[in-house]
């Protein structure tokens, strides 16, 4: 049994992701902004944490970690709002990573996306660029921490079932179900030859043990 926080709790990811680790016996902290969402979330395994990732510290973030053995962020602005996205994407994060390290539970996976890079390419006058620029920055400051992180980069999302298969360690801009992110973060969870790697994945017909256990970017 692991104890696992979950960033982001409510996200549609999230909510595929902690009935997968509630199977098997972890225990979930879901930490979400809104209290309407408590009850979604309950019943999806976790239990849920009403919290503002935009105002705690890093002390505060860190009581919130500390007794677990894993950090999963998992949280979002949603896009939109670039202020509110760097706040979330960026500051949030990068706060949750220092408050890890001082709650002393140093495994730490980054949902990220795939094309998350300093270069990525997108214009400014894109809505998407805010984003691009926030997640970009956090996945490089965290793969420059004392942290056992692990970056996943999933292709475009969808709704699509769960195939628990998945193409890793390309570079091909295709797409992924969210069913399938779930599983990935799940697996992540207990297979320590991700650690200090990013995974690049999409769609595919690798079952995504195998996938996790051979080919990944390694940065």
């Amino acid at each position: 049994m692991a104890r696992i926080i979950l960033f982001g709790g409510h996200g549609r990811v999230a909510l595929l992701t902690s009935p997968l680790l509630a199977a098997r016996g972890d225990q979930i902290t879901a930490v979400i902004r809104n209290p309407d969402h408590a009850a979604e979330v309950t019943a999806s395994g976790a239990t849920p944490h009403v919290a503002d990732l935009e105002t705690l510290d890093e002390h505060e973030l860190a009581e919130l970690i500390v007794g677990h053995d894993a950090v999963v962020w998992s949280a979002g602005a949603g896009g939109g709002d670039p202020v509110r996205t760097r706040a979330v994407d960026h500051d949030a994060a990068i706060r949750s990573m220092t408050a890890a390290a001082l709650a002393g539970v140093p495994r730490y996976i980054m949902v990220s996306y795939l094309g998350s890079r300093r270069d990525h390419g997108v214009p400014p006058e894109d809505p998407f660029f805010a984003y691009a620029e926030a997640k970009a920055a956090a996945d490089e400051h965290l793969r420059g921490s004392s942290l056992d992180w692990t970056v996943l980069a999933p292709g475009t999302l969808t709704h699509d079932p769960g195939s628990g298969t998945i193409a890793a360690g390309g570079s091909d801009w295709t797409v992924v179900s969210r069913a399938n992110v779930a599983a990935v973060i799940a697996e992540t969870l207990v297979t320590p030859g991700t650690v200090h790697r990013t995974v690049p994945f999409v769609d595919g017909d690798t079952p995504i043990a195998e996938a996790l256990a051979g080919d990944a970017d390694a940065s």
